[in-house]
């Protein structure tokens, strides 16, 4: 049984001494260790395999973008390892496996990098112009960011509760999600903060998206995320640029749940990593077929009260970060930010790993992986 590691350092290590079960399949496949600036201990670690005849197909998995989802996301990886690579063409398939694209942010157990930079609104080739690019997060910035330190917790839920309905009934569910989880890049403590600057991490993953692309003649990509849709259960998210219907991927992947990342299915996203590589592929590599996706496993449910506590789980964690808290608040706050992103109870893990076994089944024969 394939459960979610304790520490980073234990996903990590656990990552790193998978690279002999690829060697077994790629006798070539290398560990590339990078340790991010001024954190010589935390390092951005991937296997990379090329195909050993002819480059044909690759497969590139990458979790941990969003910190905290990484303990997931390192589960899925070990399972994909354990019971999916034997099944895979050495001969003729490639590989890039990223174990955490955030690891400042898996160990400290935010979604975050140390910038407070959401990786996931990042991939941005020109920042001048996006300061007033979701002018509705300015409407709802009291609900979203308050700046005073958490003391009394249950009155601190009563209170937004009430404030996050009367937005609710104000702007609606599908604006009100819009202007919180689209990103912004104005204001550098706030949630879904999209930073003024490329990060490092987001650089590096530029980089070895490039590299390891060209030459080959189909791409997939599958990026691990936790937190969006029904409990217990995979959504999987494509982006907009997908010219296939969520109602085609549904029947071409034998997957039950698809949502296109826009506002009618999902939400839009802005510095989207799975919609940059759809940029990328259909600008520079228009030859190569490619599709690429994003797994997303549901924790607290998609109800408008899963949604609210969704909502100031996220908002109570940043403030605690940013202005402190009592110390009960504290242990309360990060038990529902990891209940939100990264839940430990085994009937929630045996379905992810249910369903992560059953969408990479479906994903990958309709791809030709296998």
């Amino acid at each position: 049984m394939i459960g979610l590691p304790e520490t980073y350092e234990q996903s990590r290590s656990d990552f790193r001494a998978a690279l002999v079960e690829v060697q077994e399949l790629w006798p070539f496949a290398r560990l590339i260790s990078q340790s991010l600036p001024g954190e010589p201990d935390l390092t951005m670690d991937w296997i990379s395999a090329q195909a050993l005849q002819t480059r044909d197909k690759l497969l590139i998995l990458t979790g941990g973008e969003h910190g905290i989802e990484g303990y997931a996301g390192s589960a899925i990886l070990q399972l994909f390892i354990k019971e999916f690579l034997p099944r895979l063409d050495p001969a003729s398939t490639g590989l890039l496996l990223v174990h955490c694209i955030n690891p400042w942010g898996m160990q400290h157990r935010r979604r975050t990098n140390a910038y407070n930079v959401d990786l996931n609104r990042n991939f941005v080739q020109d920042f001048s112009n996006l300061p007033g690019s979701n002018p509705d997060y300015d409407l709802v910035f009291p609900l979203l960011n308050p700046n005073r330190p958490m003391k009394f917790i249950l009155w601190e839920k009563m209170l937004f509760t009430v404030q996050a309905v009367g937005n609710l009934a104000h702007y609606g569910m599908s604006r009100l999600r819009e202007a919180t989880l689209r990103g912004q890049y104005k204001h550098p403590k706030g949630i879904y903060y999209g930073g003024s600057e490329m990060q490092e991490e987001t650089r590096r993953m530029v980089e070895l998206f490039d590299n390891s692309i060209q030459g080959c003649q189909q791409l997939l990509v599958l990026d691990m995320h936790t937190g969006y849709g029904p409990k217990a259960r995979l959504t999987l998210v494509s982006s907009a640029q997908e010219r296939m219907s969520s109602g085609q991927m549904v029947a071409r992947f034998n997957v039950p749940l698809v949502a296109a990342a826009n506002p009618q299915e999902f939400y839009s996203i802005q510095g989207d990593m799975i919609e940059y590589i759809y940029s990328l592929m259909r600008s520079k590599y228009t030859d190569i077929i490619f599709f690429a996706a994003t797994f997303e496993f549901g924790t607290l449910g998609d109800s408008i009260s899963a949604v609210i506590r969704s909502l100031y789980s996220t908002v109570f964690e940043n403030r605690l970060y940013w202005y402190g808290g009592s110390p009960a608040s504290q242990r309360l706050v990060q038990a529902g930010y990891d209940a939100l992103f990264a839940p430990r109870y085994s009937a929630w893990i045996d379905l992810v790993r249910a369903d992560g076994r059953h969408a990479f089944e479906g994903i990958l024969k309709a791809e030709g992986y296998i």
